[in-house]
């Protein structure tokens, strides 16, 4: 498949299936954003009875809803249809998706992707396409023995990380995969094919399977980070036929195919528009945000918290905390990532608490307090967390002897505590990995919250910046869909600032500069707060 078309009023397309929701970015050569739509899966999908969109079982089980997907998918599509979006000008189209979750795809599934009738809805077409509907995401923190295990067969937590780029997690798919086999070998029987959320997405565009890149790949513990391709060993301790429903992972800027019949005829894109191998969101907001040097540190403050940076391969030291993914825009360096599952949704039930989840009366309530929190500190776990690794949920409060407390003394103490506890959190484990920013780009739906900026600046001492767009996962997707057209049209790897044409960073606009003083004091504030953290893990 070769694009003849030339550019001129072209678009290219990122959509980004996240946690909660599908959006969709569209940009033209000149990087200006000429459309956005979005659908919450809660909201605009009630049949799937979600709740943040995901599914909870019990057990610490967290899945969501296979059919969801091509649900999501259409729902866009048909919007972007009733706006008469001008299908026909898109010439590429990426997407993200949230890492880790695992689509499992019957043969019956795969065959009709090959045969889809335009006048019929997709997801009726797939209605019993997948093997399982109950899709393991990156909330689920059910397989702690499948970690150890996969830990054992290469020689221990610090020798996976070498191998993968991360030690072993729960959420990480390879250990997912392992319990399905485990647990369930009627649903991993049937499966013919082994899909993340980003490639099951590109999958149903391209309407047959479609690769795992490997930026979202390295997420799996099972993908060797120095050869890109599926580790052996690992291969081989979950089910030496795993290759035969996977695919070989291919670099984030490839170009996988063509857009499906299927939605040539439904939409109207064109027989040649192009489809890049969609990613991981985290890989897509490196790409949105425009990060390019180590001291370049992105924070994305949604469902889940994550500080990332470039890294040099030179530099890169994985460990058992922390991870290690191919840079989707450079394949001669890394991104060096902090994931945090209590994100927004703790921050948002201590507004609740104290402020009725008003977030003005919550800022009020922070600008009250001194930096340091006259030594009130807070670790609020309401989910099984990942850094530090702590299972058992609940919030621990220490007062400024260290004593345990059950509840601060006041509203605007708990208020301050989860943000400083957030983001101290991220500075200590950040510097162990090598992520000491000189600059910090924030994104997600907390970044817009000047409250929540402010001490993210005063903690790590350095200026916040956001883009003008806070979703940086569908726009970093539309940008590599430009990068990979260019690498596709010419025929080699094209660099992401030539792809593109423009300096991202230099649209970004400050919106925190740091208190001098209230550095110096979270500064002094790091042994300790490293150390009450060790007490809370030892419980």
């Amino acid at each position: 498949f070769r694009s003849t078309r030339r550019l001129g009023s072209a678009l290219f397309l990122g959509f980004d299936s996240s946690t909660q929701g599908l959006k969709v970015s569209a940009v033209d050569e000149a990087l200006t954003t000429v459309y956005t739509a979005a659908i919450n899966f809660d909201r605009d999908l009630p049949q799937f009875k979600t709740k943040g969109g995901v599914h909870e079982h019990g057990n610490a089980v967290v899945t969501t809803p296979a059919l969801m997907l091509p649900t999501a998918l259409q729902t866009v599509l048909d919007r972007m249809k009733k706006d008469n979006f001008p299908f026909e000008k898109v010439v590429t189209i990426s997407g993200s998706g949230q890492q880790h979750g695992s689509v499992y795809w019957a043969q019956r599934g795969l065959d009709r992707l090959k045969a889809l009738e335009p006048d019929q809805d997709l997801a009726a077409q797939l209605q019993d396409g997948f093997a399982t509907n109950d899709c393991p995401i990156w909330m689920d923190s059910s397989t702690t023995s499948q970690c150890r295990e996969l830990e054992a067969v290469v020689g221990g937590p610090i020798a996976l990380a070498q191998l993968t780029g991360s030690s072993a997690y729960e959420r990480f798919t390879a250990t997912q995969i392992l319990k399905k086999k485990q647990s369930q070998p009627d649903v991993y029987g049937r499966t013919a094919h082994i899909s993340l959320i980003s490639s099951a997405m590109c999958t149903l565009l391209l309407g047959r399977p479609a690769p795992i890149d490997t930026s979202d790949g390295a997420g799996m513990n099972l993908m060797s980070l120095s050869t890109t391709d599926w580790a052996p060993s690992l291969v081989e301790a979950i089910d030496s036929q795993l290759p035969t429903k996977l695919l070989s992972p291919v670099p984030a800027h490839n170009v996988v195919g063509t857009v499906a019949d299927y939605f040539q005829k439904r939409y109207g894109f064109t027989a040649d528009c192009l489809l890049n191998a969609w990613s991981g969101d985290n890989p897509n907001s490196v790409a949105g945000l425009g990060l390019k040097a180590p001291g370049d540190v992105g924070v994305s403050l949604g469902t889940s918290d994550t500080i990332f940076s470039i890294i040099g391969k030179q530099d890169a030291n994985p460990g058992v905390e922390g991870h290690f993914f191919p840079n989707p825009v450079d394949p001669e360096s890394y991104m060096a990532m902090l994931c945090y599952k209590n994100g927004s949704l703790s921050r948002e039930g201590v507004a609740e608490r104290v402020a009725g989840g008003d977030w003005n009366t919550f800022a009020e309530l922070v600008k009250t307090r001194p930096a340091g929190n006259e030594g009130y500190l807070g670790y609020f776990i309401d989910r099984p967390e990942i850094i530090p690794h702590i299972l058992k949920p609940g919030v621990r409060r220490f007062a400024p002897d260290d004593s345990v407390l059950s509840e601060f003394p006041s509203p605007a103490i708990e208020a301050l505590a989860v943000l400083e506890g957030q983001f101290m959190s991220m500075r200590c484990h950040g510097e162990r990995l090598g992520l000491v920013p000189k600059t910090i780009i924030a994104t997600g739906g907390a970044s817009a919250n000047a409250t929540i900026t402010q001490v993210l600046a005063n903690v790590f001492g350095c200026p916040v910046l956001v883009a003008e767009q806070s979703d940086s996962a569908s726009l970093g997707a539309a940008y590599r869909a430009m990068q990979a057209y260019h690498c596709h049209t010419k025929g080699h790897f094209v660099p992401f600032e030539e792809a593109i044409g423009h300096d991202l960073t230099a649209s970004h606009t400050v919106v925190a500069e740091p208190d001098p003083e209230a550095h110096v004091t979270y500064s002094a504030f790091r042994a300790r707060y490293s150390e009450l953290e060790a007490v809370v893990c030892q419980e």
